[in-house]
């Protein structure tokens, strides 16, 4: 059996485990970044923690057969070089060098967005012959797998769907364009439009949800919006709407065969989706042909690690 470790480099934490040629992870661990500081010592962790791994497992590193690093940002996959990302500041870094002196194994580089779709491709894509994965989370992300193989670009920056316009002029986006799709759809969007909706309507039950919550997070409007608040409801509406709208445009674009939504607001299942694939439905140019399937990723945060490693076999 052929044996990968699969590191998932967050912002928040760097997550990491052993997996098998089908996906199977077979131990796990992770660690927080601290990102603010060089990135030579997150680095140093990520390498301490595969050994930590490997000695949780009572693996040898000789059963290992590579390393798969599904990192954010820019990824120049073909050289094993970080050219840029904001979540944790890199800008021209060579990691899979620094990490096959400290390893001594191969590594591989991916983009995580890339790497998450190649795990939840692996595990839910059925042979699929094109497979799309969307994270709604702080932004929004995207992955692609086209016939077997993940789609990059041909400069490694592929497939950023949430930088792509859905309201032209619209809200000023942290890429500095305006009218990002991540502007309206992501879950940071969601949590400002959930504020402005309660500032308004100052009797809506999703006041008392946020105090249950201790903040106003993605939840809320949801939460109230199922219990019959009318302003939650209007929240929920106008944001699944906007989702559907950029998902809607990424099905014209590739018409995949699956496309499946990740991120925690995917925790709200049909609730989320059924709206979603109704809008769909009446707006893509796509008539008459057989639809993409949409569903909800299944991995959660394993995707990560699961793409990250078997990115090292592709």
């Amino acid at each position: 059996m052929k044996y990968y470790i699969g590191i998932d480099l967050g912002g928040t934490n760097i997550a990491a485990g052993i997996v098998d040629k089908t996906g199977k992870i077979i131990a796990k661990d992770s660690v927080p970044t601290l990102n603010t500081r060089p990135i030579e010592a997150i680095m140093l962790d990520m390498t301490k923690l595969c050994k930590t791994l490997l000695d949780k497992s009572q693996m040898d590193i000789n059963k290992i057969e590579a390393v798969g690093i599904g990192c954010p940002g820019t990824v120049d996959n073909k050289n094993g070089i970080i050219s840029y990302s904001n979540n944790i500041p890199m800008k021209n870094v060579p990691m899979r060098k620094f990490m096959e002196k400290q390893l001594n194994i191969s590594v591989n580089l991916e983009n995580d967005a890339n790497a998450a779709a190649l795990g939840e491709y692996t595990a839910n894509g059925h042979n699929a012959s094109s497979y799309i994965l969307i994270t709604l989370g702080t932004g929004i992300g995207g992955g692609a797998v086209i016939n077997s193989k993940i789609y990059r670009g041909f400069n490694g920056v592929g497939i950023e769907p949430g930088h792509m316009t859905l309201i032209n002029g619209g809200e000023r986006c942290t890429c500095g364009k305006h009218g990002c799709w991540e502007t309206y759809g992501s879950v940071t969007a969601l949590i400002n439009q959930t504020k402005l909706k309660m500032t308004d309507n100052p009797d809506s039950l999703m006041h008392k949800i946020s105090g249950k919550f201790g903040e106003v997070n993605g939840r809320v409007a949801f939460e109230a919006a199922k219990a019959g608040d009318r302003a939650g409801l209007e929240v929920v509406e106008k944001y699944t709407e906007y989702v559907a709208d950029g998902i809607t445009s990424v099905i014209n674009i590739f018409e995949p065969e699956i496309l499946v939504i990740g991120g925690g607001i995917s925790k709200e299942g049909e609730y989320l989706l059924n709206p979603i694939r109704k809008f769909v439905e009446i707006n893509e140019f796509n008539k008459y042909r057989p639809k993409t399937k949409i569903e909800i990723a299944s991995l959660n945060n394993d995707a990560g690690i699961i793409g990250a490693a078997l990115s090292a076999n592709r």
